[in-house]
């Protein structure tokens, strides 16, 4: 099997903690904000996140999210 004909790595939700340092509770609202990879289903009651997917997040993932916050923040203000 070449590189590409590899199976992709699946990390359950420990395992997906231990690489993005939130608590599980404000990675669901991440999730559910559309600003963290969703989870695939992978059997009735079990969910798991593909590991490239995480890694690709935390890549591009802003040096200093703050400036970020701060920018869309000051865009809504600009906006009402």
């Amino acid at each position: 099997m070449g590189n590409d004909e590899r199976p992709r790595r699946q990390l359950n939700i420990k395992q997906v903690l231990g690489i993005v340092p939130v608590s599980e509770s404000t990675l669901i609202r991440m999730i559910r904000r559309g600003e963290f990879p969703c989870s695939h289903s992978i059997s009735p009651g079990r969910c798991a996140w593909y590991e490239d997917e995480v890694i690709a997040w935390q890549r591009n993932r802003p040096v200093n999210d703050k400036i970020v916050r701060r920018a869309r923040l000051r865009a809504q203000a600009d906006n009402r």
